[in-house]
């Protein structure tokens, strides 16, 4: 069983919902923390899968792990939760940035 694609594929389908409710059912603020959460999530479920086709595991795990952390955190702020969970969203980021130092390093041949 390869859990980075299964879980790539769960976060990508997560960040489809998140976004979707940001776009039609949230208030202003919430829509945006819902569509920047969904945004990087996105993008990195996919990014994740490109590093697993090159065999950079620990990269794609970061992408997957980072991307939870950032959208998640973002996520549940919108759906109420107290906003010092925004002080969670830069570990994601930073895992996030990470991942894409690790892939480069891993690319360099």
């Amino acid at each position: 069983m390869n859990w980075i694609a299964i879980i790539a594929g769960l976060s990508g389908a997560l960040a489809i919902g998140a976004g979707a409710f940001g776009a039609h059912g949230a208030g202003k603020e919430a829509a945006e923390w819902l569509k920047t959460g969904a945004h990087y999530q996105l993008i990195h479920a996919v990014a994740a899968l490109v590093a697993l086709r090159m065999e950079a595991r620990g990269p794609a795990w970061l992408f997957l792990v980072g991307g939870a952390v950032f959208a998640v955190s973002l996520y549940l702020m919108a759906l109420g939760a107290p906003r010092w969970f925004g002080a969670i969203t830069p570990i994601g980021g930073a895992a996030l940035i990470a991942g894409w130092l690790w892939l480069a390093w891993a690319a360099r041949g």
